[in-house]
């Protein structure tokens, strides 16, 4: 059963990126070393209502749950991790996919 990582990832104009865009170039070889796929990775949005309007989108598809978990537990990601936490405000969900 496939699982998906999503992210809403909201930026402060007066706090700026800080280090997220370090973030960004290196957990992308970390997801995909646990099997992770990119579906989405885009800042080109449109909100619909108004009330959710994140700068930047993330879904990643991964074959398992285990393969999640692996990857978003890993000494590598964990090295990384305060990047974004300490730069932006991110709310991720895990969802099951279709089969």
């Amino acid at each position: 059963m496939s699982w998906y990582f999503i992210v809403d990832t909201y930026f402060d104009a007066q706090k700026g990126r800080g280090a997220y865009d370090e973030y960004i170039r290196q957990v992308k070889p970390i997801v995909e070393r646990h099997g992770g796929r990119y579906l989405v990775r885009t800042e080109n949005l449109h909100s619909l209502d108004g009330k959710r309007t994140p700068g930047r989108v993330i879904v990643i598809r991964f074959d398992s749950r285990e393969q999640l978990d692996a990857c978003f537990s890993s000494e590598a990601y964990q090295a990384i991790l305060s990047k974004r936490t300490g730069s932006v405000d991110s709310r991720a969900i895990i969802a099951e996919g279709l089969e």
